[in-house]
């Protein structure tokens, strides 16, 4: 789905040619090689310095921003919960889209996918830090127009008993509906439970690179 040619981030990353066609791809390196960056540039959230990004045979650049991002959804490590109750937190994905809301039946099919037994009632403010995460992972199983799901670090608030049971629902969701997801994870056995492909960023990364040129 997408091909990188040439894309150099300024004491980031330099990236000759990478393909990113695979279901599942887990993203993977050290702190700092630009794991997070590579999301954010399939996303259009950053520029390159130089080098072109497409998406689908098209340059992402040349996709007006609203539409690549209903396409292309991201997740980002740390995911924005918003004033009011699990069921505003869950429909605001929808509304932000232009997507039809749906029913209470629907969302809480939704929350049994994501281990969490909550009232769609309750306060988000309420919620723990797994548990927010878990409605923000939630929120973006309920966007239909979604081509691409972009997820960086989806089960850092998670033990490892709920992580398993989240990301074996959210995947197998995911590909059922034939939607590519691309995760940056730090947690290995994500990555060899349920990765098509595993990428390693290090290889790509001109600042760690530059370290060890130093040594």
């Amino acid at each position: 789905m997408f091909e990188l040619k040439d894309v150099v981030v300024e004491d980031v990353l330099e990236i000759k040619s990478l393909t990113l066609e695979e279901n599942i791809i887990s993203i993977e390196g050290q702190s700092g090689s630009g794991k997070s960056t590579i999301l954010r540039l399939l996303n259009n959230l950053d520029d390159p310095k130089s080098g072109s990004i497409e998406y689908k045979g098209k340059e992402i650049v040349t996709i007006a921003p609203q539409e690549l991002r209903k396409k292309i959804v991201m997740l980002p490590q740390n995911p924005v919960v918003f004033d009011g109750t699990i069921r505003d937190n869950l429909l605001i994905g929808l509304q932000f889209s232009g997507e039809e809301d749906v029913s209470d039946d629907r969302l809480k099919e939704v929350l049994s996918f994501m281990s969490l037994e909550k009232d769609l009632d309750t306060k988000a403010s309420d919620l723990s830090g797994g548990e927010k995460q878990r409605v923000a992972i939630g929120r973006i199983l309920l966007l239909d127009k979604a081509e691409v799901y972009l997820l960086d670090e989806p089960s850092s608030d998670l033990d490892d008993h709920t992580t398993d049971q989240v990301m074996k629902q959210f995947l197998h969701l995911a590909k059922k509906n034939k939607k590519q997801t691309i995760m940056v994870t730090h947690d290995k056995k994500i990555s060899e439970k349920f990765a098509d492909e595993m990428i390693n960023m290090d290889e790509y990364s001109k600042s760690i690179h530059k370290e060890d040129d130093e040594k």
